[in-house]
């Protein structure tokens, strides 16, 4: 079919665009809820496509990513800036570690097998609403252009400009995949947060291991602040980490994964058009006060396959109203200053029941359950940003240095 200038026009009911955590997350519930004519448009191999990424969640019980689960942890670790070390049993929970590379494939084989699903190796440019649904221009890596003319697009792709925020903070990391000559490390415990690392002037900075044997680890260096480091930074600190805190006499850098998150209060729209929705990081996904964004993109995936189960198609919030609102206090405590960093998050799991926890880093607790974990935090600081915030103005800030979120 004849579409313009095109010389290929497609029809199909969904399209997907963004073969990253958030899109093909979609297309799993989709497919999972038998919805017909799901194409998936992913970047062609090139500087365009991301490296292998890894994605990190906790869950309880079986779950739908079983079989491509690379790690499992049953036990969190926290260490303060004293070097204190703080181990908690999140049972039933258990923290769960996914690389990209099984996850697309096992998505890419769920679309081969549903009708009317497929994979299209391309790259998504304009999408324009058209009565009754929208147009996405795509150009393969032959050069080959086409339009597909779809009733639903879902559009993972980063925004150009973030929306304008009281708070801009970024998440930015890198991270090794060692090998040691010998054990070193415990497979069933994962370091959420070591805070012996030297911290920056302004924001805070972690390092983060999971084990995948005794003698594999993936392990990171990360800032909560302003602007992202030079690759040289983060080389360097992951070399200090290895050395002075972990102490590993003798390793190697097997592969690296690098990566910014926005952490902000901004509101990210979630639709664009009658027909076009943005999910994932570009919808809101990413949980602004710890980076976290693969279980919130679960829950709004399921949703959406749901309401278009039901022929009301609708992208929900990831994050309710509380959530987010606790998030902008806590961020703009860090970025001023009024909240010493590690100490607030080592005081969370010293002084909160693992399980409670979780679920309010999930957004899953109750009203009572919130106030009682406020109450243990530095309540005059934080009270005093609440107040603040209303009365600060949203400014625009630029989009951080691209990256794809672990989380």
């Amino acid at each position: 079919m004849s579409g313009g200038d095109d010389p290929y026009e497609e029809s199909c009911e969904v399209v997907v665009i963004g073969g990253g955590a958030s899109g093909l997350s979609l297309a799993y519930h989709l497919t999972a809820a038998r919805a017909p004519g799901v194409t998936v448009i992913e970047a062609p191999d090139g500087p365009l496509r991301p490296p292998e990424r890894t994605w990190c969640y906790w869950d309880e019980g079986t779950g739908d990513f079983d079989a491509v689960v690379c790690a499992s942890f049953s036990r969190l670790r926290v260490h303060g800036t004293d070097g204190e070390a703080l181990t908690v049993d999140p049972s039933p929970m258990r923290y769960r570690m996914i690389r990209s590379g099984p996850f697309e494939r096992m998505v890419h084989h769920r679309l081969a097998r549903s009708p009317g699903g497929r994979l299209l190796r391309a790259t998504a440019g304009a999408v324009r609403p058209t009565p009754g649904g929208a147009l996405v221009r795509c150009t393969a890596a032959d050069g080959r252009r086409l339009t597909l003319r779809a009733r639903h697009v879902f559009d993972s792709r980063p925004v150009r400009t973030l929306p304008p925020a009281r708070t801009h903070l970024t998440q930015h990391f890198r991270g090794w995949f060692v090998r040691t000559a010998a054990d070193r490390f415990d497979p069933s415990v994962a370091d959420l947060m070591d805070f012996r690392v030297p911290q920056p002037r302004h924001g805070l900075a972690f390092g983060y291991v999971l084990p995948l044997a005794p003698n594999r680890a993936l392990v990171e260096y990360t800032e909560f602040s302003r602007t992202p480091l030079p690759t040289e930074a983060y080389e360097a600190a992951l070399a200090r980490y290895c050395r002075d805190t972990l102490r590993l006499p003798s390793y190697t850098v097997e592969s690296a994964e690098q990566g910014v998150i926005p952490m902000t209060d901004a509101c990210f729209p979630r639709r664009s058009g009658p027909a076009v929705f943005r999910i994932g990081t570009a919808g809101g996904a990413t949980r602004p006060a710890t980076g976290y964004t693969f279980a919130a993109a679960q829950r709004q995936a399921r949703r959406v396959a749901a309401a278009l189960h039901r022929g009301r198609v609708a992208v929900p919030p990831p994050h309710g109203r509380r959530a987010r609102a606790m998030d902008a206090v806590l961020l703009r405590a860090l970025d001023t200053g009024r909240i010493d960093g590690p100490d607030f998050f080592t005081g969370l799991f010293r002084r909160v029941p693992p399980t409670r926890l979780l679920r309010f880093l999930d957004g899953a607790t109750s009203p009572w359950e919130e106030a009682g974990i406020g109450l243990r935090t530095p309540v005059g600081p934080m009270l005093r940003t609440a107040l603040e915030l209303p009365f600060l103005p949203r400014r625009p800030h630029p989009v951080p240095r691209s990256g794809e979120n672990r989380r």
